[in-house]
C-alpha cells in the first residue's frame, strides 16, 4: 500500500511534540529550589531560594514593563506509609516585579496568602533578583497540629507568569523539598 502524505506527517508531528516537551523539561530542570524548614517558638519557619530563575525570557518580560510574577506554592505534608501523603497545611508566596521604563525603577511586591507582606522600589537589578527568588525564615505555619517525633516535609513549587515555556505540561514549574522530624522544645 503506498504511503500517503498523512502517514509521513504523523511521525514528524510526534517527533516535534517530543522535542518541545523535552525542551520544556530542560528549561525547568535547569532551575532548582533549596528549601530549609526550622521549627521554633510554635512556628514553622521556611527558607527557600530559586536558582537560575532569570533566563532571557524573564529578563525581557521584566524590561518591557510587563508585570512578572513568581508564585511559590508551599505545602507542609506528612509522610504516610503505603498511602498518599497527607497535606497538613499550605501557603502561597507571590513576588511580582513591575519595571517603569520612564523612571527606570523596579517595584517589587511580595504577598503571603493574598496579604501584602513587603513592597520595595529600587533601581538595582541584583536587589530585584534577590527579592523575588530568596526568602528567609518566613513564618508560614504553626506547629500546633504537628505530632512530636513524626516525619514531615515541606514542598515548594514555583510558577512564573508570563510562562517561560511554550506549552503547559503537567510538571510545569520547579519543585524543591526538605524533610524534617518535628521535635518540640
Amino acid at each position: 500500500m503506498p504511503e500517503t502524505r498523512r502517514d509521513r506527517a504523523i511521525p514528524r508531528l510526534m517527533a516535534c511534540l517530543v522535542g518541545v516537551v523535552v525542551a520544556a523539561g530542560a528549561t525547568v530542570a535547569a532551575q532548582t529550589i533549596r528549601v530549609t524548614p526550622m521549627a521554633r517558638d510554635g512556628q514553622l519557619f521556611v527558607s527557600f531560594s530559586l536558582a537560575d530563575a532569570f533566563n532571557e525570557d524573564i529578563q525581557s518580560a521584566i524590561q518591557s514593563g510587563l508585570p512578572t510574577s513568581f508564585t511559590y506554592d508551599v505545602e507542609l505534608r506528612r509522610s504516610v506509609p503505603l498511602w498518599v501523603d497527607r497535606l497538613v497545611n499550605s501557603a502561597q508566596v507571590n513576588a511580582t516585579v513591575r519595571y517603569d521604563n520612564l523612571t527606570r525603577r523596579y517595584q517589587v511586591t511580595v504577598t503571603q496568602d493574598g496579604r501584602v507582606a513587603e513592597t520595595q522600589v529600587t533601581d538595582d537589578e541584583t536587589e530585584v533578583r534577590k527579592a523575588v527568588t530568596e526568602f528567609q525564615r518566613l513564618p508560614l505555619f504553626t506547629t500546633r497540629r504537628l505530632e512530636a517525633n513524626a516525619e514531615y516535609y515541606i514542598r515548594v513549587r514555583v510558577r512564573t507568569r508570563p510562562r517561560n515555556t511554550v506549552i503547559a505540561v503537567p510538571w510545569d514549574g520547579v519543585l524543591g523539598s526538605a524533610t524534617f522530624t518535628f521535635l518540640p522544645r
